[in-house]
């Protein structure tokens, strides 16, 4: 079994590396990425030797490159992680966004059709459904809700699973996407929220919350989310979209609190700044569609997980330190 993946030197996609690295030993892997901030080649140095890894530097949207690739190694699955993935960056810079969400995809989508991959899973999000009132907490995300997308980013990323839809019914390819919470962990990139904070926090700086900080965030460890991925690949149904949630609501600002009781520094710390435009007040994601078709469930507790998140940041201060 081969599996090209791309956008695998970023946070998620190299977490899915490692684990299906480990899981399956027998499988080979392909990791394609563009290299841009976010994607770091230094992840991935301890797979480099191995026999059955092999990663190619390349930007998604290289149609040529891209058709190389499946030319010479004939995957069976194809997962795309790549993206452009930060809303305020997509807010200062939206085409950037366009061009590697959207066209990017669709190059994917044609490789897929043209060299015949058994499947390929998209990777979206749940921003693609816009927001939730506070007031609501039995409101969720569903898979059949209307797509109503707040920031470049979001829009971006509803679009790619447009496409991915429609290629499925116009050309009958074999796809699959999943829609998951908010991720943490390991080699995430220090512009995301717990990363950035546990940084700041290290380092005594001011630690930034937009608004009030009463915004609403599902979390999932991304280990969990890498588990489902991998079930969906191998038993999910095709044309189907799947939610990955962790069924862990937190607002941002009890999450910041969190981290600086952890680390052990005051919440003096934290500063309120002007809310970001256009600012998702809640996302919670429904699950139960994954959870009895495939038996998966989210097996990390908020604590835990960002306990762990916090001594790996700890430990790795060579990883994350000259990314700031």
């Amino acid at each position: 079994m081969t599996i090209l993946i791309t956008g695998g030197a970023g946070f998620i996609g190299s977490n899915f590396i490692f684990y299906m690295m480990k899981k399956y030993p027998q499988y080979r892997i392909i990791c394609v990425d563009k290299l841009t901030y976010a994607g770091n080649i230094y992840t991935l140095a301890p797979l480099m030797e191995q026999k059955n890894f092999r990663f190619v530097k390349l930007d998604i949207c290289d149609r040529e490159g891209m058709y190389r690739i499946f030319e010479e190694e004939s995957p069976d699955f194809v997962v795309n992680f790549a993206a452009e993935s930060h809303v305020d960056r997509s807010i200062e810079a939206p085409e950037i966004f366009l061009q590697t969400n959207i066209l990017g995809t669709a190059v994917l989508l044609d490789a897929v059709n043209r060299y015949g991959a058994k499947r390929f899973h998209q990777i979206s999000t749940d921003e693609v459904y816009g927001d939730l009132p506070l007031d609501r907490p039995d409101l969720l995300f569903r898979e059949g809700d209307a797509l109503k997308p707040s920031s470049p980013y979001s829009a971006s990323k509803t679009s790619a699973d447009l496409l991915v839809l429609s290629y499925h019914r116009t050309y009958g390819t074999p796809v699959t996407i999943s829609r998951c919470s908010n991720n943490y962990g390991p080699y995430q990139f220090p512009e995301k929220l717990i990363p950035l904070m546990i940084a700041r926090a290290l380092a005594d700086q001011s630690l930034p919350v937009y608004g009030t900080g009463r915004n609403v965030r599902d979390w999932i460890y991304v280990e969990d989310h890498c588990k489902a991925i991998d079930l969906i690949l191998h038993y999910g149904r095709e044309g189907e979209i799947y939610h990955i949630g962790g069924h862990q609501e937190k607002t941002n600002i009890d999450i910041v609190k969190q981290i600086c009781k952890e680390l052990g520094k005051p919440e003096s710390l934290i500063s309120f700044v002007a809310d970001r435009k256009g600012h998702d007040l809640r996302y919670a994601i429904d699950a139960s569609k994954i959870e009895k078709e495939l038996l998966w469930f989210p097996e990390t507790p908020f604590d835990d997980g960002l306990k762990k998140t916090i001594r790996w940041y700890l430990a790795n201060w060579e990883w994350w330190k000259p990314l700031l």
